[in-house]
C-alpha cells in the first residue's frame, strides 16, 4: 500500500465514523424524546436528517474518488467497498431515527390521551443503541468476532419487537380511542427493528472487510479468504 493511499484511507474511515456517530446521536435523542415526550428534541432529530445526508454523499464521494486515483486490490479493495455498504446503512439508519423521532410528534398531536410508554418499547430502544455501538466498534477495530456477536444479539430484537406488537395490538382492543397512539408506538416499533436489521448489515460488512467471507445469505458466503494479500 502506497503512503497516500493509506492516508486517503483513513480518512475515509474517519469521515464514515464521523457520519457514524451522527447516526447514533439521532437514535439516542429519538428515544429519549420518546420516553420523556420531549417534542423539541424531537423536531432537532428530523431537522438533523438533512446533514447526515449530506455527509454520506460526501463520504460515497471519497470512496469513489479512491478507486478512481488508486485502483485498489485485495483488503483495501474489500475494505472500500465495505465503506460504501456500511455508508448507505448509516444513512438508512439515520432515516428511520428521524421517522421515530416523527411518531413522537404525532403522539404529541393527538387527541387522546398521551398513553404510558411501554416498557419493553424503551428496552428495544437500548438494545439498538448498544447494538450499533458495538457494529460500530467492530468496523472502527476490525473486530470479527464483534461483529459475529452483533449478528446473533438481532435476534433478541426481533423477539422484542413482536412481543411490543401483541401488546399494543391487544391495548388497541381493548380501548379503541388508542388505536391511533398505538398505531404510532407500533410504528416506532418497527422502525428500531429495521434499525437492527441495517446494523445486523454493518456487523456482515466488516466481517467481509476483514476476511472476505460473504455471510448475509448463510451457506454462499466465501470461506477461508486471505486477509494479507494487498
Amino acid at each position: 500500500m502506497t503512503v497516500h493511499l493509506e492516508r486517503d484511507l483513513q480518512q475515509l474511515k474517519r469521515s464514515l465514523l464521523e457520519t457514524s456517530t451522527l447516526a447514533e446521536q439521532a437514535i439516542r435523542k429519538a428515544t429519549a424524546a420518546l420516553a420523556h415526550q420531549d417534542l423539541e428534541l424531537a423536531r432537532s432529530v428530523v431537522d438533523g436528517d438533512a446533514e447526515i445526508d449530506r455527509r454520506e454523499i460526501e463520504v460515497e464521494e471519497e470512496a469513489l474518488q479512491i478507486l478512481a486515483i488508486h485502483q485498489p486490490v485485495a483488503i483495501d479493495l474489500r475494505f472500500i467497498a465495505a465503506c460504501l455498504k456500511i455508508n448507505n446503512d448509516v444513512e438508512r439508519i439515520a432515516d428511520l431515527a428521524a421517522k421515530v423521532a416523527k411518531r413522537v410528534l404525532d403522539l404529541g398531536g393527538q387527541v387522546a390521551e398521551f398513553p404510558e410508554i411501554p416498557r419493553e418499547l424503551l428496552e428495544l430502544g437500548d438494545l439498538v443503541i448498544n447494538l450499533l455501538r458495538r457494529s460500530l466498534d467492530a468496523f472502527s477495530r476490525g473486530d470479527v468476532e464483534l461483529a459475529a456477536r452483533v449478528r446473533l444479539d438481532d435476534d433478541q430484537i426481533d423477539g422484542l419487537h413482536r412481543d411490543v406488537f401483541f401488546m399494543l395490538r391487544e391495548q388497541m382492543k381493548r380501548d379503541p380511542e388508542l388505536v391511533e397512539p398505538a398505531s404510532s408506538l407500533l410504528s416506532v416499533s418497527s422502525s428500531l427493528e429495521r434499525i437492527a436489521d441495517h446494523v445486523t448489515n454493518i456487523a456482515e460488512d466488516v466481517i467481509y472487510m476483514v476476511g472476505g467471507a460473504i455471510v448475509r445469505h448463510p451457506g454462499h458466503g466465501v470461506r477461508g479468504a486471505d486477509t494479507t494479500a494487498s
